[in-house]
């Protein structure tokens, strides 16, 4: 989701308080509009904060995409070790099952104390033949007993971890709650005030989020890296014209980091799911010597993100409203360019 980038960013913070954080920026942002000089055309003020408004909405998006996937990563190992307590559960009452079968044994062998038995016997043989098996059947139920003992600790343990996992999955679900909340009111409050502007001041606010910088190196490569890179651009070439769609990895509708995520998985290749992630998923190139299907990060906290296809064009989810397409390299400050 880019548009006038060109305002310096801070970074950003991707734990649970970025909502927080993202409503701080909002609220600053909403208050330099007010303050727009008298002087400054009559629409200057509405474009330069839907440009605030989609930028701190993507910064969310990251952030709601990060807690998504790791709400995701923590079901995963929720179920796991809730698979995993069932067989320990199964494997106890196994242990006691043959505890109980061995003291009945036991039992049975060995009711009477060994001198009294001896005393009474009509065969002392056949009781010295009794009393080695009841050793034995003692010896192993003191393995089986050590081993229940073993088994409980370790059961004990994974509920207590797998209680710990689902408070954490809570914590995550809220996450996801507040990042969502918090883009979809400055996604709302960006469409209000474009619809607000004149159809010639849309216009010119689109033509605007396409303009590039003058002070970039020369591009030169036009070749893919790599086969998998090749793959990656033929995916994202042909999700042009899609629609953004925040929060989305394919194939009908992407946010920035889901283009790149959804263009290499069609080449084999897994990607994080966050611009953030992307921006050290690879080697670092430098931008003088990108090459198709290098992954292009934007501003300093990385949270924009496209692919280089070559001609110093990239191919990318810009904002909603405006679909998957070509854009100058240089639309935004590029703050690493790095080849999967």
């Amino acid at each position: 989701m880019g548009s006038h980038r060109r305002l310096a960013q801070s970074g950003f913070d991707r734990g649970a308080c970025s909502a927080l954080s993202v409503l701080s920026v909002a609220a600053a942002a909403l208050g330099a509009v007010s303050a727009v000089p008298a002087t400054a055309a009559p629409h200057d003020g509405a474009r330069a904060e839907v440009d605030r408004l989609y930028e701190e909405a993507e910064k969310a998006t990251e952030a709601y995409n990060e807690a998504d996937e790791r709400a995701g990563a923590l079901r995963r190992q929720v179920g796991d070790a809730q698979d995993h307590i069932a067989r320990q559960q199964e494997r106890v009452n196994g242990l006691r099952d043959r505890l109980g079968s061995l003291a009945g044994a036991q039992y049975r062998s060995g009711g009477l104390d060994p001198s009294l038995a001896l005393l009474f016997s009509d065969d002392p043989e056949e009781y010295l033949a009794r009393a080695s098996v009841l050793d034995r059947i003692t010896a192993r139920q003191a393995g089986e007993l050590r081993e229940l003992q073993g088994a409980l600790r370790d059961l004990a343990q994974e509920r207590s971890e797998a209680a710990r996992k689902l408070a954490e999955l809570e914590k995550s679900r809220r996450a996801v709650v507040g990042h969502k909340r918090t883009v979809e009111r400055k996604l709302a409050r960006a469409r209000e005030l474009l619809n607000s502007l004149p159809s010639g001041e849309r216009a010119a606010y689109d033509r605007a989020s396409r303009s590039d910088r003058e002070d970039l190196p020369g591009l030169s490569g036009s070749v893919p890296a790599s086969g998998r890179a090749a793959a990656a651009l033929a995916a994202v070439r042909s999700a042009l014209g899609k629609p953004y769609v925040w929060g989305a990895n394919g194939p009908s509708g992407f946010d920035c980091s889901g283009l790149m995520q959804w263009s290499y998985a069609q080449a084999g290749v897994s990607l994080p799911r966050t611009s953030q992630a992307q921006a050290h998923a690879g080697r670092r190139v430098p931008l003088s010597q990108a090459r198709p299907g290098d992954i292009v990060t934007y501003r300093s906290d990385a949270s924009h993100v496209g692919m280089y296809v070559g001609n110093g064009q990239v191919i990318h989810a810009p904002y909603p409203g405006a679909p998957v397409r070509y854009d100058p390299v240089g639309m935004m400050p590029v703050s690493s360019v790095t080849r999967p």
